[in-house]
């Protein structure tokens, strides 16, 4: 090989590495965004349960009984 195809060749190589290197740290930041992710659903899942919850509380107290249950 002469010396212009093995520069050409580590240039290629180091932009290989470095393209990994991007591509880990890529990875890195989706599997940590899958995670809040995941914690924010359960999150909006647990105020929506509860704003239902208070919802429903708030419909019987204004909501009187019909005559014939007292």
């Amino acid at each position: 090989m002469n010396d212009e195809s093995t520069q050409r060749l580590e240039r290629i190589e180091a932009h290989l590495t470095h393209l990994e290197h991007q591509v880990e740290q890529l990875n890195g930041v989706l599997i940590e965004q899958g995670k809040v992710v995941e914690l924010l659903k359960r999150q909006a899942q647990r105020q929506s349960a509860t704003l239902e919850a208070i919802e429903l509380e708030r419909i019987k107290a204004t909501n009187p009984n019909p005559p014939h249950y007292q």
